[in-house]
C-alpha cells in the first residue's frame, strides 16, 4: 500500500503537523469530538484502553462535515480517524433463548433495527455520523482509530484482513439475534449424578442417590452430563464421546470422581483433562482428556483415599502410576462453526506409550429425556426419532427441526497404512436414552436402554443394540488399532437441514473445505485473543490467560431445576418420600431455572452459586460483557430472586446467606461495557431496581441487639474463625468483623437495618451514575450515602472501639459472653475485608447534583459524632478533590497493612494468605463451655470436618479475596496517592505506593501459574511431569485454593470459575506494563521539537499513539501479508 493511500511515517506526520495550521484546527476538532464521548484529554488514555473492547458497530464522525473550512486531505490519516462504539445489548433487547419463560427461542432470526446508541449517551449528531458495519472497516485499508485503540492496548492490529475481527462480528450478530452463535456450545455438565436436582431421597444424601455407578444405566430428569461434549442452549441434543482401552470394566463416557463422603477432603474429580480454547460464541473450542491404557483404578482411588485422614494429602490419579511410561491416549476435540447451525467436529487419538495400542472411540449423540416423566408442558417435548439413511444419521427433533449427523475417519503419518489401523469400519450403533430398569428388578418397556453400548462393546452383546438403527442416542462405533507415536483423526459433522454444506464429490462433507474451516475459525480465535490480551505479556503469561478464559467459557453450564416439580414428583415417576415437600428449597418454589449459567466448576460445582458467579461475571466482562451482563440480571429476575428481595445461594439450600457482591459485579461490569459517556445505562437502572429490593431484604433482618453488627450465616468464609459460623453459640454472641463490613444492620425506632458498607459503597456509585441523567435517583444516594457513615460509625466505636482490636491493631471477630467482651485475636482475612468497602465521591460528581450535594453536607455539619468517618482530601495532583468513603482511618489502615505485606504474617510468595502465619506458632485458643477450641495457621487443605472438610480459610490463598483487596488498595492510591505509601514487604525498605505493591501482588498471584526455571508451576506441586514432558509441560489446572506457602493447586481442580480471576489480574499487569513502556517513549523524546499549536487543548496520549500507530503501519501490513499468504496455502 502507498502512502498516498493513508500511511505516513513519523517524521513526515510530525512536519506535517508544524507545517499545517489547517490540519491542526481540524485535530483539535477531533479531539472536541474524542471529549464528547470520552471525557476530558486527561482521562483519555485510560478510556482509551477499554474503547474498542467491547466494540460492534463504529461511530464514524464525518470531520470533514464538522469542519467545512477545513480542506479535504486525502493522505492524511488524522482526517480519516473513526470511532468504535459499542451499543447496549439492552437497547435492542434482551438476548434470545436465554429463558423459555421469557423469550422463546424460534427457528428463523429475527431481524432487527440497527442498534443505536444508549439513552443519554452523549456524541456527535446524527446528521454528523456515518453508520458502517464491522465488515466495511475490515475491508477499508483507512487506519480507524478501532485500530488505534488497539495499538493503545498494545494489541498487534491489522486493518483490511477479514477474519482478525470475525469473531466480534459474531458476538454482534448474536447481539442483534440476526444470528443464532451461542444456541451451541460446551452447555453440557461434567457431572450430572450425585446433585440434588436428581436427588429424591428420604434423607436428602444426594451422592449415594444417584451415583457414578447407577449413571450409565439411569436416565437423568434435570439434566446431562458427558466427556468433553456440547449440547444446544435447552439441552434437548447432546454430543460426547465414549472411550475405551479393552481394559475398563466400563465405557469411558463420563469424568469419575470420589463422592463426598469418600474423600478425605470432601468430593473430587480423578481425571487428567484440561479446556484448551474456546471464543464466546464457541465458533471454536479445544479441549484434552488423557485417557490411561491401563486398567483405570476405580477400587485403588476410593479404598486407598477412605484410608487417608484429613491431615494426609489425597490421592491422585497421578499417584497410581497409571500414566507411567506415558501408556495413555492424549484425546483432543476441536469442535469449529461453519455457521450456526453446521459444527465441524475434528476428535482426534494420539498414541503417546512405547507400544501400539487399540483405543474404542464412541462418538455419541442423544435426547435429553424429556418424555419420560408424565408432563406435556414447556420443556417435556414428544420423543424425537433418530435413524441411519445411507451413510448418515437424520434426527428429527420436534423443537429443533431435522438435523443430520456425518462421521469420516483419517490418519496421520502414511495414509496408505490408513487401513491397517482400523480393525474394523466405523459402525453406526442405537438404543434409547431411557433406564435400565432390570438393574432394580424391574421391567423395560425395550431392550435398548441407556446402558446398551456397554453391553454391545465391552459384553460383545449384539442384541443390546436396535437392529433397526433408530432410537434417541446413537454413536459411531470406531476401534482405532494406533502405532506408538501416531494419531489417528475422527471428523465428524453436525448440521442443521438449513445449513447443509456444500457436498465435494469425492469426499462429500468432509472436502478441503472442512479442515480449511477448522483452520481459519483457530487463526480467527487467536486473532480474537490477539485484540484481548495485552502484546506486553510474555509468552507463557498469553498462555494462562487464554487457557483461563478457555476454562470460563467451557463452564457455561445448562441448569435445569424447577423447585415446584422437584418437591411434589412426577407423575410418570416413583413419588417421592413423605417430608420431600416440606425439605430441602421448600421456601424456594418459583424458583424455575432453565439458563445457561456460569458454574464454579463444572464437576465439583455444577450448580450455580450467585456470589462465585459476580466473580465470573467480571472477567467475562473482558471478552463477553452481554454474557456478563444477562448473567447478573437472571439471578436478578422474579424466577430467581425471592419474592422478599433475597438471592439464591446455591442448591443445596438457596436460603443460605452469602457475602452481597452483586453490586459490585454489576458497576464492574457496567463500567465495561463502553467508554465514559456511551455505558449500558439500561443494564445498570435495570440491575439496581432489583439490587434495593435485595438491599431491603437486609434491612428486615435483624441482629440481637440492634446494633450495626451481623450475627451468624454462612458469609463464605468457611472455616476461618473458631466456630462454625452457621451453628448457634451456647450462651454467647459473635459478632463478626467481615460481617460488618459485609452487611451491617441497626435497629433505631422500629426500623431493623441491614446495613452493609461495602453494598452500600456500590449501590452508592451506581446510584450517583444513574442521578447524572434522572434526579429521581438523588434521595436514594443520599440515602445510602448516610447508610454508610452509620456502618463505619459502628465499625469503629460500638462498644469503645467497635470491632478493631487497639492493642493489637486489627480488626477482629468479638465474642460477648455473660456480659463481657472478648476480641478474638486471630488475624485473618476477616481484618482486610474491612478495607473492601471503599469508594470516592469525586467532587465534579456533587456539583451538578444539587440535592444530594446539599443533603450530604448538612448531613456532614450537624452530625459532627459521624462525620469524623468521612475523609475529604483537596485537590492533589490530577485526581481533584474528593470524599473518601472507608471503613477503616487512615492510621488504621496503615497498622493493618503493615501485618498485610509482612512475610512473616500474610504475605506469601503467591499472593495474601487468608490467615496470617503468625499462628502456625502462636495458635489462637480460647474455652468455651468446657470444650478447648483452636485456630492455627494450616497452609494446605483443611484438617477439620468443618463444612464438609473440602475447603479451607486457615491460610490458603483465595483469588477472590485476594483482588477485592488489590481493587481495595488502588482506590486507596488513588485518593491518598503518596501519603498512604510504605514498605513492601514489611522491613525490606523497598518503600512503593499501594499502586506499586497491587501490581506486585498481581505478579504474585499469577506466579502460581507460571514455570521457574526448571518448568515447574507452582500450582503442580513440582510434579516433573507437568515440567518436563512435552506433552504435559504447557497444560495449567485452575484450582480452587492454593497452598499459603508452596502455591500448590487445592480443591476443585477446574475453578474458572473464579481462579479465572487470573486473566485480569494479567490484563491489569499488562496495561501498566505499556503505561511505563509509554513513559519511557515520553522520556526517551523529551528532545524532540514540539511546535504544536495550543498543547493544553489536544491530548498528549492521543498524539503519541497517533504517532506509534502509523509509524507501525508497515509491520502491520507485512502481517497481513503474511496471514494472506498462510490462507491462500491452506485453501
Amino acid at each position: 500500500m502507498s502512502e498516498a493511500q493513508g500511511h505516513q511515517t513519523r517524521d513526515e506526520l510530525l512536519e506535517e503537523l508544524r507545517s499545517r495550521d489547517a490540519e491542526v484546527q481540524a485535530l483539535k476538532k477531533q479531539v472536541e469530538e474524542f471529549k464528547k464521548v470520552m471525557g476530558s484529554p486527561s482521562s483519555l488514555f485510560k478510556r482509551g484502553q477499554t474503547l474498542y473492547r467491547r466494540a460492534s458497530f463504529v461511530e464514524v464522525p464525518n470531520l470533514n462535515s464538522a469542519a467545512p473550512n477545513t480542506p479535504k486531505q486525502k493522505d492524511s490519516p488524522i482526517m480519516q480517524t473513526s470511532f468504535v462504539h459499542l451499543p447496549s445489548a439492552f437497547a435492542t433487547g434482551p438476548a434470545h433463548g436465554l429463558h423459555a419463560n421469557e423469550v422463546p427461542e424460534t427457528e428463523a432470526p429475527v431481524k432487527q433495527e440497527e442498534p443505536r446508541i444508549t439513552p443519554g449517551a452523549p456524541g456527535p449528531s446524527k446528521k454528523d455520523k456515518i453508520r458502517k458495519p464491522m465488515g466495511a472497516l475490515r475491508q477499508s485499508h483507512t487506519l480507524s482509530t478501532m485500530h488505534l485503540f488497539s495499538k493503545v492496548r498494545g494489541k498487534p492490529s491489522s486493518p483490511g484482513k477479514l477474519d482478525r475481527f470475525a469473531e466480534h462480528q459474531r458476538l454482534q450478530e448474536e447481539a442483534l439475534r440476526s444470528a443464532n452463535w451461542k444456541r451451541w456450545g460446551p452447555y453440557l455438565s461434567d457431572r450430572q449424578w450425585g446433585t440434588v436436582r436428581e436427588d429424591y431421597s428420604h434423607d436428602g444424601n444426594c451422592w449415594s442417590y444417584f451415583s457414578h455407578e447407577q449413571s450409565r444405566s439411569r436416565a437423568y430428569r434435570w439434566g446431562e452430563d458427558g466427556l468433553l461434549g456440547i449440547c444446544d442452549r435447552q439441552c434437548r441434543l447432546c454430543f460426547s464421546i465414549g472411550l475405551w482401552n479393552e481394559k475398563d470394566p466400563i465405557l469411558k463416557e463420563r469424568l469419575f470422581g470420589l463422592t463426598g463422603p469418600e474423600g478425605n477432603h470432601g468430593e473430587d474429580v480423578k481425571e487428567q483433562y484440561f479446556y484448551l480454547e474456546s471464543t464466546p460464541t464457541h465458533s471454536y473450542m479445544k479441549a484434552l482428556y488423557k485417557y490411561p491404557q491401563r486398567e483405570y483404578p476405580y477400587t485403588d482411588l476410593v479404598t486407598r483415599n477412605a484410608q487417608r485422614s484429613r491431615m494426609e494429602d489425597e490421592y491422585e490419579l497421578l499417584d497410581t502410576g497409571i500414566f507411567d511410561d506415558s501408556r495413555y491416549f492424549d484425546v483432543e476435540v476441536v469442535y469449529a462453526k461453519e455457521t450456526a447451525e453446521d459444527i465441524l467436529i475434528k476428535i482426534n487419538v494420539s498414541n503417546r506409550g512405547p507400544d501400539e495400542a487399540t483405543c474404542h472411540l464412541l462418538p455419541t449423540l442423544w435426547a435429553k429425556n424429556s418424555w419420560s416423566w408424565g408432563y406435556t408442558s414447556e420443556g417435556h417435548e414428544q420423543k424425537p426419532e433418530m435413524r441411519q439413511e445411507g451413510n448418515r444419521i437424520i434426527i428429527d427433533q420436534p423443537s429443533l427441526g431435522r438435523h443430520y449427523l456425518e462421521s469420516d475417519t483419517t490418519f496421520s503419518g502414511d495414509e496408505s497404512q490408513a487401513k491397517d489401523y482400523l480393525q474394523k469400519e466405523a459402525e453406526w450403533i442405537f438404543t434409547e436414552n431411557e433406564s435400565n430398569h432390570e438393574i432394580w428388578g424391574g421391567k423395560n418397556e425395550s431392550p435398548y436402554v441407556k446402558d446398551s453400548f456397554h453391553k454391545y462393546v465391552i459384553q460383545k452383546d449384539k442384541t443390546a443394540v436396535n437392529p433397526d438403527k433408530r432410537g434417541t442416542k446413537v454413536a459411531c462405533h470406531h476401534v482405532l488399532r494406533i502405532p506408538s507415536g501416531s494419531t489417528a483423526t475422527v471428523h465428524l459433522r453436525f448440521y442443521a437441514e438449513k445449513s447443509t454444506p456444500t457436498v465435494h464429490p469425492e469426499h462429500g462433507v468432509f472436502g478441503p473445505a472442512f479442515t480449511q474451516t477448522i483452520n481459519r475459525r483457530y487463526r480467527e480465535c487467536q486473532a480474537f485473543y490477539d485484540d484481548k490480551i495485552p502484546s506486553t505479556l510474555t509468552k507463557e503469561e498469553r498462555n494462562v490467560s487464554v487457557q483461563a478464559y478457555a476454562g470460563l467459557l467451557w463452564t457455561k453450564q445448562y441448569y435445569h431445576y424447577r423447585v415446584k416439580e422437584w418437591l411434589e414428583g412426577d407423575p410418570n415417576n416413583v413419588r417421592p418420600p413423605a417430608g420431600h415437600q416440606k425439605g430441602r428449597n421448600a421456601d424456594w418454589p418459583h424458583l424455575d431455572s432453565r439458563d445457561i449459567i456460569s458454574m464454579p466448576d463444572c464437576w465439583e460445582y455444577p450448580w450455580f452459586a450467585v456470589w462465585d458467579l459476580a466473580f465470573h461475571c467480571v472477567v467475562f466482562a473482558l471478552i463477553d460483557v452481554d454474557f456478563a451482563k444477562q448473567q447478573l440480571l437472571l439471578m436478578l429476575r422474579e424466577w430467581y430472586q425471592h419474592p422478599n428481595g433475597a438471592l439464591p445461594a446455591y442448591e443445596f439450600n438457596f436460603s443460605d446467606v452469602n457475602p452481597p457482591v452483586h453490586a459490585w459485579a454489576c458497576w464492574r461490569v457496567y463500567k465495561a461495557s463502553g467508554p465514559e459517556g456511551s455505558r449500558d445505562r439500561v443494564f445498570l437502572a435495570r440491575a439496581f431496581q432489583k439490587l434495593l429490593l435485595n438491599f431491603t431484604w437486609w434491612v428486615n433482618r435483624k441482629d440481637i441487639n440492634g446494633q450495626h453488627i451481623f450475627s451468624g450465616g454462612f458469609l463464605g468464609l468457611d472455616n476461618i474463625g473458631v466456630f462454625d459460623r452457621s451453628r448457634p453459640l451456647t450462651d454467647a454472641q459473635l459478632e463478626q468483623a467481615d460481617g460488618t463490613a459485609w452487611m451491617g444492620e441497626k435497629i433505631s425506632q422500629r426500623q431493623r437495618l441491614i446495613l452493609s458498607g461495602f453494598y452500600c459503597v456500590y449501590m452508592l456509585k451506581i446510584a450517583l451514575e444513574l442521578a447524572e441523567e434522572d434526579l429521581v435517583y438523588e434521595d436514594v444516594a443520599s440515602k445510602f450515602f448516610e447508610h454508610f457513615v452509620h456502618i463505619a460509625d459502628a465499625m469503629n466505636t460500638i462498644g469503645g472501639t467497635g470491632l478493631w482490636d487497639e492493642v493489637n491493631g486489627f480488626y477482629t471477630d468479638k465474642l460477648k459472653r455473660n456480659n463481657e467482651e472478648v476480641h478474638l485475636s486471630i488475624r485473618s482475612l476477616v481484618g482486610l475485608v474491612p478495607f473492601f468497602a471503599v469508594g470516592n465521591i469525586p467532587l465534579e460528581k456533587m456539583v451538578g447534583l444539587e440535592g444530594f450535594n446539599r443533603r450530604t453536607r448538612w448531613f456532614l455539619d450537624n452530625r459532627e459524632d459521624l462525620a469524623k468517618q468521612i475523609t475529604f482530601m483537596e485537590e492533589r495532583d490530577h485526581n481533584g478533590a474528593a470524599y473518601l468513603l472507608a471503613l477503616p482511618t487512615e492510621d488504621r489502615a496503615k497498622r493493618v497493612l503493615k501485618y498485610v505485606f509482612d512475610e512473616n504474617e500474610f504475605l506469601s510468595p503467591y499472593g495474601i494468605r487468608s490467615l496470617s502465619k503468625y499462628h502456625e506458632k502462636n495458635p489462637f485458643q480460647l474455652n468455651m463451655c468446657g470444650e478447648n477450641l483452636s485456630v492455627q495457621y494450616v497452609p494446605g487443605e483443611s484438617n477439620t470436618s468443618m463444612f464438609g472438610g473440602n475447603s479451607n480459610w486457615r491460610g490458603p490463598i483465595w483469588f477472590p479475596m485476594n483482588f477485592l483487596f488489590i481493587e481495595a488498595i488502588e482506590r486507596y492510591h488513588h485518593f491518598y496517592g503518596s501519603n498512604l505509601a510504605g514498605d513492601f514487604p514489611t522491613g525490606s525498605g523497598k518503600h512503593c505506593t499501594l499502586s506499586d505493591a497491587a501490581y506486585q501482588l498481581n505478579t504474585r498471584l499469577v506466579s502460581i501459574f507460571l514455570p521457574d526455571e526448571e518448568g515447574h508451576r507452582p500450582c503442580h506441586d513440582r510434579n516433573e511431569k507437568f515440567a518436563k514432558d512435552p506433552h504435559w509441560k504447557d497444560l495449567i489446572l485452575f484450582y480452587e485454593y492454593f497452598h499459603g506457602d508452596s502455591g500448590k493447586g487445592l480443591g476443585a481442580n477446574h475453578q474458572t470459575g473464579w481462579t479465572a480471576l487470573a486473566a485480569v489480574c494479567l490484563d491489569d499487569i499488562g496495561r501498566k506494563r505499556l503505561r511505563q513502556q509509554n513513559k519511557q517513549d515520553d522520556s526517551d523524546n523529551e528532545e524532540a521539537p514540539q511546535t504544536i499549536h495550543d498543547p493544553k487543548q489536544i491530548s498528549a496520549d492521543l498524539q503519541r499513539h497517533l504517532r506509534a500507530a502509523l509509524t507501525e503501519s508497515q509491520q502491520m501490513l507485512a502481517k497481513m501479508e503474511l496471514e494472506e499468504q498462510q490462507e491462500q496455502e491452506d485453501n
